[in-house]
């Protein structure tokens, strides 16, 4: 062996005994810290994704005046890995058809992943709110409960909105279908609360919406960032929809069904993952 190898063999082993050795006074100085990181990595690993970016296999369409499973004028597609909504068949007029597409399992604790974006333009016949709206609706009701003309579920809903390249639009607003919630410890008199934190989106750029439910709790999130929380949601019992899903005395509503909305315009889902708690 030449002189060049022994030393490079001799400066390999002391570089792996100084590395262990840090390594060690690291887990002895910081043991809380690896431990927060073990934790993060196992919740990291929990994400289960609900789309498979090939079809719509686990999901269910309604549209108003159709039957439930019946995807009207392929409104909902998978092309290219994303879930598109589109109403290229729809006519001149839109009719009020807004459709509903669920996922097949009831959820109570978890954090809901969204990534979205808003491209085109809005139906024809549309109305003027429809303009860059969608959302995520929870909490619903159980999608072979939603009647034949019914526009939307008994849910709430984390409401999207998108700019129009000049004025603000804020997204992330807690809205009500059948439902109360309680924002600073006072029941909602209005549909919507909008979010704390505004935050408007122009063009047609992909957003990240979270929604972390736990034990009545709620947050929404955009791109990481808590915009706002509420908790406490109960059935209106004076919708009658919502009155059929109480059971006994108790409003409280304790989970429901995740879906996402067909509302007028085109918008793309590339991801949607949960994470259960």
């Amino acid at each position: 062996m030449n002189l060049k190898s022994t030393l490079r063999q001799s400066l390999t082993l002391l570089t792996l005994l100084t590395l262990i050795s840090a390594c060690n006074t690291k887990k002895k100085d910081n043991k809380g810290t690896n431990e927060s990181i073990a934790v993060l990595e196992d919740t990291i690993s929990q994400w289960v994704s609900l789309f498979n970016g090939t079809d719509l296999t686990g999901w269910t369409i309604k549209i108003p005046g159709h039957a439930l499973g019946e995807n009207f004028g392929n409104t909902m597609r998978v092309e290219d890995s994303i879930l598109k909504i589109r109403y290229d068949a729809y006519g001149p007029e839109f009719n009020d058809r807004f459709g509903t597409v669920y996922y097949d399992k009831y959820y109570s604790n978890y954090r809901l992943k969204v990534r979205y974006r808003f491209v085109g333009e809005t139906a024809p016949g549309a109305p003027t709110w429809g303009y860059r709206d969608s959302g995520i609706q929870f909490h619903g009701q159980p999608p072979a409960t939603q009647k034949m003309d019914q526009a939307f579920p008994v849910c709430l809903e984390y409401n999207f909105h998108g700019g129009n390249g000049i004025e603000d639009r804020p997204l992330g607003a807690a809205c009500t279908n059948g439902m109360f919630i309680e924002y600073k410890g006072t029941q909602n008199t209005t549909t919507c609360i909008p979010a704390e934190i505004p935050k408007t989106f122009h063009g047609d750029q992909w957003v990240t919406a979270e929604i972390e439910v736990n034990n009545g709790e709620i947050k929404h999130f955009v791109n990481g960032e808590e915009i706002l929380r509420y908790a406490n949601p109960t059935y209106n019992t004076e919708n009658e929809m919502a009155k059929s899903l109480i059971d006994g005395d108790n409003t409280q509503v304790k989970g429901g069904y995740i879906s996402l909305q067909s509302n007028s315009h085109p918008i793309d889902f590339k991801t949607i993952e949960i994470m259960e708690y």
